[in-house]
């Protein structure tokens, strides 16, 4: 990039005496600028005639004369900056914004937030993180999560609480809920404009039934095959009425079969880095078309040592827009999350049911929750594990606690203050807890659960909460070492009874049941939910919450640079 060269160049000359006017000759700079005296003099006679410097040389050589900066670097780059992502050329931007972090805000902040490139609308959002893989079988982070469902489809997808047709327009089911066929939508494309087929559905679910999490998830799915090129049918080993549900989750999104970069999805990636993660609307999708044409996540944690910046007050509270407004962005939405942080209990030798009942007593009378040091307004008590769904109130038993106790938690942070919290309750009571932190966002990889008296961790519920919460028993490793007891075996019995019952209203309250002997029963306990929350300046709208705390890419927009003598009101 010649452009950033020269600037580079430029700048070592001006960081000389920062800017001032100085007394110099051609060699002298030529030295700054690593260059011969020849090519400085070009240097000179195009940065003058751009209107960056003055210089009044002297005839001779060696003679001094007169050098005088007009525009600092910083203005310089903040130009080249704007070019690039007004040409629409992020990776070029990416180069120019190699500068200290002090100075990278300042380039930064006018460009964030709404933005029209050569007539099409692109958002900018300032991350404070970079982001993981955005393979389905790979991610755990709630953003990544949110990535994922707008760059790959599944045959269904999630509406609120029910399955809608994704790449599959309908389905039934034959047997008593053994054999399923989906038809497939015409005219099907991926990313890379090629035509989506069912052998390649197939294939993509035969390689991804090779994944551990896969397996259990779809366990009784034993065979799988494209019976016409518009229809898959899936064969069961026993009745399964969650299917359409199993078949929306994160897990079975179908990427590509050759290139697991492409998918189908309302989005395409375009470019994924470290620095910059660029998506742009896929023309060819086949539901309704987002209404921008491009997304970026700028990617710049060294902004943010000191605060979580511009992007995150807090990974769930959401704002666009740059420092200088970040104390009067406009609260666009907000709500309760339906996931929660929790506390499990795994009663075994030397640690009781009732002992469990009563340390979990203990947390709901001593209100130590609502006094964790937290910010104000970022969780709330969870009352309920899902609406109509109320955490029941312990009574008070009298079992003396275990001397000793092992809890096991990871993210989010702010577990950790959980953790001391709990800690010096337990002590008080008799209990010393030992405390094992894990920095991961899930039980995935973590292979010493099996030691923890206790496990606190985060259960995210984008949406379809109820299935969500069956599939947590069924996949998370969490509950594996439970499956060896005789209240496991049980549990496991009930969810097998649960998938084959084909009212939805009746598999609720069937698992609602579940969920209620295990809180009773002192195996788990809901801590507390957050409350998301995003944020946006004026100029850009459609901004809804959706289940994972993230606003949805496709209602999003951006009225357009155009000026009018009248008001005008926007409606859908």
């Amino acid at each position: 990039m010649r452009q950033l060269n020269r600037l580079n160049q430029f700048q070592r000359l001006w960081q000389q005496s920062q800017g001032a006017p100085q007394q110099t000759c051609v060699a002298e700079m030529a030295r700054y600028c690593i260059c011969s005296e020849r090519h400085l003099r070009t240097l000179l006679s195009q940065w003058q005639q751009a209107g960056w410097l003055r210089w009044q040389g002297e005839p001779g050589r060696g003679k001094q004369g007169r050098l005088e900066f007009i525009l600092a670097p910083e203005q310089l780059r903040q130009q080249l900056l704007h070019s690039r992502l007004a040409s629409g050329d992020a990776t070029e931007a990416l180069q120019v914004m190699e500068v200290a972090p002090e100075k990278l805000m300042s380039l930064l902040q006018p460009l964030m937030g709404a933005q029209w490139q050569n007539n099409a609308p692109v958002l900018r959002i300032p991350y404070y993180r970079p982001l993981e893989s955005v393979q389905p079988l790979q991610i755990s982070g709630r953003a990544e999560q949110h990535l994922v469902h707008q760059l790959f489809s599944g045959l269904t997808r999630f509406q609120n609480d029910d399955p809608i047709g994704d790449l599959a327009h309908h389905w039934q089911h034959q047997e008593q809920g053994r054999v399923w066929l989906f038809w497939l939508r015409p005219q099907l494309f991926w990313h890379s404009d090629e035509l989506i087929q069912a052998s390649h559905l197939v294939a993509q679910f035969e390689k991804i039934i090779q994944n551990a999490r896969v397996r259990q998830l779809l366990a009784d799915v034993v065979h799988i095959d494209a019976p016409h090129p518009l229809a898959l049918r899936f064969q069961l080993k026993q009745s399964d009425y969650w299917l359409p549900h199993r078949l929306a989750h994160q897990l079975c999104l179908l990427p590509h079969p050759v290139d697991t970069h492409i998918g189908s999805g309302p989005w395409k990636l375009k470019h994924f880095t470290p620095e910059l993660v660029r998506i742009e609307s896929h023309a060819r999708w086949h539901l309704q078309l987002p209404l921008l044409q491009a997304i970026e996540y700028w990617i710049t944690p060294q902004l943010f040592d000191r605060t979580l910046g511009t992007s995150c007050r807090h990974p769930v509270q959401i704002a666009i827009g740059d420092t200088d407004e970040l104390d009067s962005l406009r609260p666009v939405s907000r709500s309760i999350s339906l996931g929660f942080c929790y506390l499990v209990c795994r009663p075994r030798s030397g640690f009781t049911p009732g002992q469990a009942r009563r340390l979990f007593n203990l947390v709901q009378q001593s209100d130590i929750i609502t006094q964790l040091p937290l910010d104000e307004g970022l969780i709330t008590p969870s009352r309920e594990l899902l609406p109509g769904w109320p955490v029941p109130e312990l009574k008070e038993e009298q079992y003396p606690l275990p001397a000793n106790l092992t809890l096991h938690y990871h993210l989010p942070v702010e577990l950790h203050e959980m953790a001391r919290a709990l800690q010096q309750l337990l002590l008080a009571n008799g209990c010393k807890l030992e405390i094992i932190f894990h920095q991961v966002k899930s039980w995935r990889d973590i292979h010493s659960l099996a030691d923890a008296d206790l496990v606190m961790g985060d259960r995210l519920i984008g949406d379809a909460p109820v299935f969500t919460l069956a599939t947590w028993l069924q996949i998370d490793p969490l509950w594996q070492p439970l499956w060896h007891s005789e209240q496991g075996a049980a549990m496991y019995q009930q969810l097998c009874e649960l998938q084959q019952i084909d009212s939805p209203d009746d598999r609720s309250r069937a698992l609602h049941q579940l969920y209620q002997q295990l809180m009773i029963g002192g195996v788990l306990l809901p801590l507390f939910n957050y409350r998301y929350q995003i944020s946006a300046p004026p100029g850009v709208e459609g901004l809804q919450l959706n289940t994972l705390g993230w606003f949805d890419f496709n209602r999003a927009w951006i009225p357009p640079p155009i000026s009018t003598s009248r008001s005008c009101s926007a409606t859908d």
